[in-house]
C-alpha cells in the first residue's frame, strides 16, 4: 500500500530504511542534472540573447510549471506519487533533450523551459511527499530535512561537473551539448530508482479530491508565503544569474561558491535535524533568511574567486535552515490526504518568487550595463538582500508570540493535526506539549543517530 495511505507511523518506527536511502539517492542524482544546466544563462547568450531574455525564458518556465502544478497537486492526490513521479522524469528528460538540439531562440526554448520546470517540480514533490508520509508526525521537518541533503551534494556535485564541462577545450556548442546530454543519460538511472521505490505502491484514491483552489483557501498556509517567496528570489539570483557574474568578473565558475554553499548547507541540516524542537521554526526560518541576505550582500562586491566562500557559507547556513521548515510548516496546515496538494502548493510559491524575480533581476543587470555601470550585477545583489530583510521583518512581526507544535519533541499522543500557525491561518486543535525538557525527544535524538549509522 502507498505510504500515504497507510495508518500513521509509531514513534519507533525505523524510517531510514531501504526505501529512505533509495529516495536519497534519486534525489540526489535528480539535482546534479539540475545544476549541471546552470549554465542556461550562459546558453542564451551564446544563442543570441541577452540576460533579460534569460528571465523572460525562466519566467516563463515557472508560471508554467505553477499552471501545471495545480494539476499536480490533485493528481498526486488522485493518483498517487509513482504515476507522477515517472511522468515527470520522462517531461525532464525530454526538456533537456530540447536544450541539446537548440540552435538559436524561438518559442521552442520557453515551451521547453516549462517542460523542464515542471518536470522537476514533480520530481522534487513526489519525493518529498513519498518519505514524509513514512514517518511520525513529529518527524516529518527532520526526514525532509534529511532527505533534502542529498540535494546539497547534488548541486555541488552537478555544479563542478558543469564547471568541468565548460572549460573543455573544444567547441563552445559541443560544450552545450554535454553539458544538457549528460543530464539525459542520468535521467535513465533516476527512472529504474524510482521504479524500486514505488514497485508495491498501490493507491487508494481519497473519497474526494477537490480542486486545489478550493484547498487553498480552505487550509491557506499563511504568511509562511513570503518566505518561500524570498527563497525564490534567491534561486533566481544563485542559480541563474550568478554564473554570468563569475564569468564576466572572471572569478573561475560557479564550483566553488557551490560547494562551499553545499558543504555548508548538508553540515547545518544533519547538525540542526532536531533544532525545531530547540528553537521552533519560526526562528529558524528568520535564521535563514538572515543567511541569505548576508550572503548576497557579500555577493555583490565579491571579486575574486575567494570572496566566493563566506556569501557561500551563509546561504548554504539558510538554504539548510528554511527548506524543511518552509516545506513543514506550509504543508502542515493540509490534512495526510491532501499532502501531496500542501506540498505542490508550498514548492510553488517558491517557483512564483523565481518567475517574479527573475526578469526583474534581468533587466536590472541590462539597464546598468547600457547605463555604463561599472559592475551591472552589484545592484541586483543590493535589491535581493533588502528585499530578503523586508520579509524577515514581516514574518517575524507576523509570528511574535506563537508557540511552534514541534518545541519541546513530539506532541502528545493522538491522531495527526496539521501544525499550529499564526492567528491569520487556519486553527488547529490537539494537544500541546509541554516545554522544557522532554525524554522522549532525547530517545528520538539517540534512536536517529542509530539509524542513519546503519
Amino acid at each position: 500500500m502507498n505510504p500515504a495511505d497507510s495508518p500513521e507511523p509509531s514513534a519507533s518506527d525505523h524510517v531510514y530504511n531501504r526505501v529512505f536511502w533509495l529516495a536519497f539517492a534519486a534525489n540526489l542524482t535528480m539535482v546534479t542534472c539540475n545544476s549541471m544546466t546552470f549554465r542556461f544563462a550562459e546558453l542564451v547568450v551564446f544563442l543570441g540573447g541577452k540576460d533579460g531574455t534569460t528571465g523572460d525564458i525562466v519566467q516563463a518556465g515557472m508560471f508554467g510549471a505553477m499552471l501545471c502544478r495545480l494539476v499536480l497537486g490533485q493528481m498526486l492526490d488522485r493518483y498517487g506519487t509513482r504515476t507522477v513521479w515517472v511522468m515527470s522524469c520522462l517531461l525532464f528528460a525530454l526538456a533537456c533533450l530540447t536544450f541539446f538540439l537548440s540552435d538559436r531562440i524561438s518559442w521552442v526554448m520557453y515551451v521547453a523551459r516549462v517542460a523542464f520546470a515542471t518536470g522537476l517540480a514533480g520530481m522534487s514533490t513526489a519525493g518529498i511527499v513519498h518519505v514524509q508520509n513514512q514517518c511520525p508526525y513529529h518527524r516529518r521537518t527532520e526526514i525532509i530535512g534529511n532527505f533534502g541533503s542529498s540535494g546539497f551534494v547534488g548541486m555541488a556535485l552537478g555544479s563542478q561537473i558543469g564547471d568541468l564541462l565548460y572549460r573543455l577545450d573544444v567547441a563552445t556548442k559541443l560544450k552545450f551539448e554535454l553539458i544538457f546530454g549528460i543530464p539525459i543519460l542520468l535521467m535513465a538511472g533516476y527512472l529504474v530508482i524510482v521504479m524500486l521505490i514505488t514497485r508495491d505502491d498501490v493507491h487508494v484514491r481519497p473519497p474526494e479530491t477537490p480542486g486545489p483552489h478550493r484547498l487553498i483557501f480552505k487550509y491557506w498556509p499563511g504568511v509562511i508565503v513570503l518566505v518561500a517567496l524570498s527563497m525564490g528570489v534567491s534561486f533566481a539570483v544563485t542559480t541563474v544569474f550568478l554564473p554570468r557574474v563569475t564569468s564576466e568578473r572572471n572569478l573561475g565558475g560557479i564550483g566553488t561558491f557551490f560547494l562551499g554553499y553545499c558543504a555548508s548547507a548538508f553540515l547545518f541540516r544533519v547538525a540542526s535535524s532536531r533544532w525545531s524542537g530547540r528553537f521552533g521554526r519560526p526562528n529558524l526560518l528568520l535564521m535563514g533568511l538572515a543567511g541569505h541576505a548576508i550572503g548576497h550582500g557579500l555577493l555583490a562586491h565579491a571579486t575574486s574567486q575567494w570572496h566566493l566562500v563566506i556569501p557561500a557559507l551563509c546561504g548554504g547556513f539558510g538554504h539548510a535552515m528554511l527548506f524543511p521548515s518552509v516545506v513543514s510548516l506550509g504543508s502542515g496546515t493540509f490534512p495526510r490526504e491532501y499532502r501531496g496538494t500542501g506540498t505542490t502548493i508550498v514548492l510553488g510559491f517558491t517557483e512564483l518568487g523565481v518567475a517574479l524575480s527573475a526578469p526583474i533581476m534581468g533587466r536590472i543587470i541590462d539597464h546598468c550595463r547600457e547605463a555604463g555601470w561599472p559592475d551591472p550585477f552589484r545592484p541586483m545583489f543590493h535589491i535581493s538582500a533588502a528585499s530578503t530583510v523586508l520579509v524577515a521583518i514581516v514574518y517575524a512581526w507576523s509570528s511574535r508570540g506563537w508557540h511552534d507544535d514541534e518545541l519541546g519533541g513530539p506532541r502528545a499522543s493522538g491522531p495527526e493535526t496539521p501544525d499550529a500557525l499564526p492567528s491569520n491561518t487556519v486553527p488547529i486543535t490537539g494537544a500541546q506539549p509541554t516545554p522544557g525538557v522532554n525524554v522522549a525527544a532525547m530517545e528520538d535524538t539517540g534512536r536517529m543517530v542509530q539509524e542513519l549509522a546503519g
